[in-house]
């Protein structure tokens, strides 16, 4: 699924069913940063309408989600926890080359690229091997949108990019690494963890 090099172990659902307190909040909060990372993106673009609109339709679609997560905490009787401290985008934010402002914005956009597709697969972990029915109703549900939001910055970043700037080698690059990545994850209850 959108070619990433390492697939997530199935095993993993059941480390997230074991606590799904703990997997709702962090995903509320994975749902927050997505939609406070589009408004970033807003503000470093302005000029470029139609992807601003998308952006938009992006931030409101995820805040849509918190949403949504948090309804379902709240039905369980839970209280959405403190902010998650996510190792992973940390890892990839990392992975980002320094350039001129429009190279800075493409980096960006394969950044929130990569984090969508590995979301989306995680969602689909969840939805194929959770016992819990209406979270894998749910799961199923979300991993269409972020489906639509990976293919969205992957876009972006092609109709961004300057001469020469080539972004299917540069998405090559992002999915080599975050297979590297990923290796030391997919031990915790938490998205991408």
């Amino acid at each position: 699924m959108f070619r990433l090099k390492l697939p997530t172990d199935p095993r993993w659902a059941n480390i997230a069913e074991g606590n799904l307190e703990e997997i709702l909040t962090d995903h509320a909060w994975c749902e927050i940063k997505a939609a406070s990372n589009a408004m970033m993106l807003i503000n470093l673009l302005p000029e470029f309408t139609e992807i601003t609109t998308e952006l938009t339709s992006i931030a409101k679609e995820e805040l849509d989600h918190f949403e949504q997560v948090h309804e379902i905490i709240k039905a369980r009787g839970w209280v959405l926890g403190r902010e998650r401290k996510d190792s992973y985008v940390n890892d990839l934010f990392k992975f980002m080359k320094p350039g001129n402002r429009k190279h800075l914005i493409v980096e960006r956009m394969l950044f929130a690229a990569m984090i969508e597709a590995r979301s989306c697969e995680r969602f689909k972990v969840l939805s194929d091997n959770i016992q819990d029915e209406e979270l894998a109703v749910f799961y199923r549900e979300l991993m269409i949108s972020e489906a639509n939001h990976y293919t969205s910055f992957l876009q972006f970043a092609h109709e961004l990019a300057e001469e020469g700037y080539d972004v299917k080698k540069r998405w090559e690059e992002w999915l080599e690494f975050e297979a590297k990545v990923i290796e030391s994850y997919g031990k915790s209850e938490t998205i991408h963890g």
